[in-house]
């Protein structure tokens, strides 16, 4: 310990940039100092004198001599107590011809010497040059901190990673096929003489697209990584000043750095903050966007790729970037890194548990089944998630409960249990979501129930009831999408049917539903009167699946068909949840009263119940927890093999994107 306290202050010490700092205003207050006091170091204070009291010393002969400068007279005289002393005196601006001639008189040397101008303007000026120094020292030290000094607004800034952290493919996974467009690039920075001999051009820049979440930036890391090149990191954003030119400036900047490390690679993330396409904004709010814009693009033409410099940006929204960015030439190629299958889930996962200890018991294949929809950045976030978990309860190894709870956790949110809900509204919920579970099983052809539960999730949920896809889907069928609608209204109805009133439990379900049927209508081709037909052209964004406007190219009275069309699909889909409902209304008890008693069951109690009409084998969540503390064998860890949870979850996706599951 004593040996690291020196080491940690002798850098701080050594550094010349705040030494220079250092001795500059040391030795400007010095001089500041001796020039203002220093004739007054090592002296006593000399007596202050009045003008008639000088004229009487020297009638008495006790005034050696008199040095006259200004308004201001010194000299020496002999004091009361008998010993030689200073005096100042100060004397009118015109000095009476008898004062000097009665010193004259009594024989006291006067003589006269010119004030000079630097002691008459320095006491004036030195309270002012000391602020004025105070604050530009304080404006330095703060530009400096932020790293952006007063004269480097048009410096670029890039960050470099050279040598540290170093990532490569092996830190990649799920991404196979783009992996293999990026080899090229990879071999051209080992061995680009190999590629210009033979007359071959390398892409100038290369351009990821995918949604947020799939390893973009980290894809363009490992491309460095394995060609062991300097990489350069920066946003779109970095760009954009308050200020105009410096956009253009720091692009300069950035491609004069890039070639002072030639071969190197610079990442332009988020590249849409100042690639959108030009124009497209009123006024002259864009005009230093787009004068960015327009050095980027002379920039990449006489970028010459035998420089060794490659460019790479990542977007999740190409629809916006310019059309001049995309051509051949610049970007000539783009790479879509799209959300990953399961087989790339599970290659995610395999990457990520190496981190953590895994109990044997994880089957990685049954959490990768059980996460469709999942990003790498959402994959990592649910192991890391899992760690805490089982570090939290002192487990030593993290098993498939953790995993589960955990993917639990990031899908729907943190449960609350702590949430004070009076037993009107436990009952309601269960009996809601009871409802959804019931419709869900008996409509053929659903996706697996996983688990239904009452605990509140998150900010909305009070409860769910999730479901588990079988595999990754990209097609639905429309018998599919009426089931799912009719299991949305479950919940609704199952409150109807119990309490004979609705709550507003039911407003997303609704949403939802609704949202799928008019899907079906306008844009599927689904309904059999209206026939395939595009009704409403819309626009949304590619990867973040979100609409941005709807256009009406309709008459009225097709929109009036529409409505109808979408009222049927509600209403049939309504009445068939109401008659499964009907049918096993003595199920749906059930189900709601275990819900009450255990408040979470998985697919095989709800199957149990469906089967036999009651569940007569868990017990309690509260005493099952007591039974636990009171068993002593076998350890822990062993019951991790069978947990209570089943793996997978999640209700299937078709109200935001059926056509593209």
């Amino acid at each position: 310990m004593n040996e690291q306290k020196p080491k940690s202050k002798l850098p701080q010490l050594q550094n010349p940039k705040k030494l220079k700092i250092l001795i500059f205003w040391l030795v400007g207050g010095l001089l500041i100092f001796y020039l203002y006091y220093g004739q007054q170091l090592g002296k006593t204070a000399p007596e202050r004198l009045g003008y008639s009291e000088v004229i009487d010393y020297a009638r008495s002969g006790r005034i050696f001599n008199l040095a006259i400068s200004g308004e201001e007279g010194t000299g020496q005289f002999k004091a009361d107590d008998g010993q030689n002393k200073e005096f100042t005196v100060v004397l009118p601006l015109l000095l009476p011809p008898d004062f000097l001639s009665a010193l004259e008189e009594d024989h006291v040397p006067v003589s006269f010497k010119e004030k000079s101008w630097l002691s008459e303007i320095l006491p004036v000026l030195i309270g002012p040059l000391l602020f004025v120094g105070l604050l530009w020292f304080l404006f330095y030290r703060q530009m400096r901190g932020a790293g952006r000094g007063a004269m480097s607004f048009g410096k670029s800034r890039a960050k470099l990673h050279k040598g540290t952290d170093k990532i490569t493919f092996n830190d990649v996974a799920g991404v196979e096929e783009s992996k293999e467009e990026l080899e090229e690039i990879i071999a051209f920075l080992k061995d680009p003489k190999k590629f210009q001999r033979l007359g071959g051009r390398i892409p100038k820049g290369i351009i990821l697209i995918g949604p947020p979440g799939t390893g973009k930036t980290l894809l363009a890391k490992a491309v460095a990584g394995e060609a062991d090149v300097p990489f350069f990191s920066l946003s779109g954003s970095d760009f954009v000043e308050m200020f105009v030119g410096v956009g253009a400036s720091r692009v300069r900047d950035m491609f004069a750095q890039g070639l002072k490390n030639a071969p190197c690679i610079i990442f332009l993330d988020e590249i849409d903050a100042v690639g959108r396409h030009r124009g497209a904004g009123l006024g002259g709010g864009h005009d230093e966007r787009e004068q960015t814009l327009n050095q980027l693009l002379v920039e990449m033409d006489g970028f010459e790729s035998r420089e060794g410099v490659i460019l790479i940006a990542a977007t999740n929204r190409p629809d916006v970037l310019d059309p001049a960015l995309l051509r051949p030439g610049r970007f000539d190629r783009q790479i879509i890194i799209d959300m990953p299958d399961i087989k790339g889930r599970e290659a995610i996962l395999k990457v990520h548990v190496k981190k953590i200890v895994l109990a044997r018991s994880v089957v990685i294949s049954r959490i990768a089944r059980g996460t469709p929809g999942f990003s790498g950045a959402d994959l990592a976030n649910m192991v890391n998630e899992a760690a805490l978990l089982a570090a939290k309860h002192n487990k030593k190894s993290v098993g498939m409960f953790e995993l589960e709870e955990a993917r639990d956790k990031v899908r729907w949110g943190r449960e609350r249990k702590s949430r004070v809900m009076d037993e009107e509204d436990r009952k309601v919920t269960a009996y809601h979501e009871a409802g959804h579970a019931l419709v869900i099983s008996m409509i053929p052809g659903s996706e697996p129930l996983h688990k239904v539960t009452i605990i509140p999730r998150g900010i909305a949920y009070l409860g769910a009831t999730m479901q588990l896809p079988e595999k990754d889907r990209y097609l639905e069928f429309r018998k599919k999408l009426l089931g799912v609608i009719a299991g949305l209204f479950g919940g609704r109805i199952a409150e109807e049917v119990t309490f004979g009133d609705i709550t507003a439990g039911s407003k997303n379900d609704i949403k939802v539903a609704t949202g799928i049927a008019r899907r079906m209508v306008c844009e599927w081709g689904m309904s059999d009167k209206l026939g395939p037909m595009t009704y409403g052209e819309h626009q949304e964004h590619i990867f973040l699946g979100r609409e941005i406007n709807r256009s009406v190219d309709y008459s009225e009275a097709v929109a009036t068909e529409i409505d109808r069309e979408t009222r049927r699909i509600i209403d049939d889909c309504y009445r068939r949840a109401e008659g499964i409902i009907a049918e096993h209304r003595d199920i749906l008890v059930a189900i709601a009263a275990a819900l009450l008693s255990y408040e979470v069951l998985n697919d095989l109690e709800v199957k149990e119940i469906i089967e036999t009409g009651g569940l007569v084998k868990k017990l309690p969540r509260k005493k099952k927890r007591k039974a636990k503390e009171k068993k002593t064998e076998p350890p822990e860890e062993k019951k991790e093999e069978e947990p209570v949870l089943q793996p997978g979850f999640f209700p299937p996706q078709p109200a935001e994107n059926p056509a593209a599951l």
